[in-house]
């Protein structure tokens, strides 16, 4: 296995274990096929478990799986708070003792702020009294790192990156989203800050396995290095040095496997032109499936209005190549779960943005059709209820 550091020297393993997508036997997880996995992973070098207070059952299945095996101490655990169902202080220490008993200990490794969607809600946690909180929970050793997970455009990301002295973060990237989300901007900024980077989503979910489109399996199939399309997204990745931790929401014996041989093979400067050639032809062939030609670029932004644009169109151009539930997903994370709406109806047609899109898009017909597309009943009921908590 390799490692990165942290940012106070720890050796991290390249791979991490995501603890979102254990496999479920009649809605309840299957702690022994869990447990297999995670000892198979860690008996193979991987230190980093990923998991959240929100995902139903996980804290508590690893927090017994390590407990069983007398592993604790030789691994790292990052959890996260769901900042969004806390009110108070009072309420935010009964949720985090609640996470050590789900855990089964007495310290967090690394602990974000789950799904920080803005400075705004950053700022709410700050009148809260949260920096206190957590200087506190650090000084007695029950929270050793800080961080925050993220979905949404690289400005905003780079905004909040300066809004605190964090010690890590968590965010969505791989070479479909180079140029959206925190993208690559975001990537190398939270890096140049000395933060160590942990990355989500390396394959969407699975859909840069399973849902690729023919022409990009072509590619794949004729390039003459022979790898199969995840090993190619998780080379991808651990070629850039300011990637410090692939997540991988693994749940069979044989995936595990084959991350932890492609971790322990692939080294920064393994992919040269030839391979990023290669892998842009198959972005392309994604892409030519989309229905709106935008690239994240960004020029478009600010909207004085507030929209969202390039989070907008990348949600709108999913769902079309892999399915309505991933845009419509990807569009309420980008709009919706933020204090002020970054919606696309929002938009006021003033075509600011069209005079600065070197693609030429009509952004403002293509925000019309994303509008239609996603914000029907269920997005204004998903809006009303993130409003409630902001």
């Amino acid at each position: 296995m390799n490692y990165r550091k942290d940012k106070y020297g720890n050796d991290i393993s390249v791979l991490g274990f995501g603890c979102m997508r254990f496999k479920q036997t009649l809605g309840k997880i299957d702690i022994d096929e869990a447990e297999r996995e995670i000892m198979e992973a860690f008996c193979s070098g991987v230190n980093y478990f990923d998991t959240a207070y929100v995902y139903g059952g996980s804290e508590a299945a690893l927090g017994e799986i390590l407990e069983r095996n007398g592993i604790r101490s030789q691994v790292y655990i990052a959890t996260k708070l769901p900042h969004y169902l806390i009110r108070s202080l009072s309420a935010l220490e009964k949720l985090f003792n609640e996470q050590l008993r789900r855990l089964r200990t007495d310290y967090i490794d690394y602990y974000l702020m789950h799904m920080l969607t803005d400075t705004a809600t950053w700022q709410r946690l700050v009148d809260m009294g949260i920096i206190e909180w957590l200087k506190e929970k650090q000084a007695s050793g029950k929270i050793r790192q800080v961080g925050f997970s993220y979905h949404g455009n690289s400005d905003m990301f780079c905004s909040l990156v300066d809004a605190y002295d964090w010690d890590f973060t968590q965010i969505q990237y791989n070479y479909m989203d180079e140029n959206s989300q925190a993208g690559r901007k975001g990537l190398e900024y939270a890096a140049s800050k000395g933060m160590p980077v942990i990355i989500m989503e390396p394959l969407r979910g699975g859909k840069l396995v399973s849902h690729l489109p023919e022409e990009a399996k072509k590619i794949f199939a004729e390039y003459p290095e022979k790898h199969t399309p995840a090993q190619w997204a998780f080379r991808w990745l651990w070629n850039q040095p300011e990637v410090t931790c692939v997540l991988s929401g693994m749940n069979t014996m044989e995936m595990v496997q084959d991350n932890v041989k492609t971790a322990s093979e692939t080294q920064v400067g393994d992919l040269g032109d030839s391979e990023e050639k290669m892998l842009q032809q198959v972005v392309a062939a994604i892409n030519s499936k989309m229905k709106v030609g935008c690239t994240g670029c960004g020029y478009c932004m600010p909207c004085p209005h507030n929209v969202d644009i390039p989070g907008t169109f990348a949600a709108y151009n999913r769902s079309f190549a892999e399915g309505k539930y991933w845009g419509f997903y990807d569009y309420m994370m980008c709009t919706a779960a933020r204090k002020n709406s970054t919606a696309a109806s929002n938009c006021t047609g003033c075509g600011k943005c069209e005079k600065h899109c070197p693609q030429g898009i009509a952004i403002r017909q293509g925000l019309q059709h994303a509008k239609k597309a996603f914000e029907g009943p269920l997005y204004k009921v998903i809006r009303k209820i993130f409003s409630i908590f902001y």
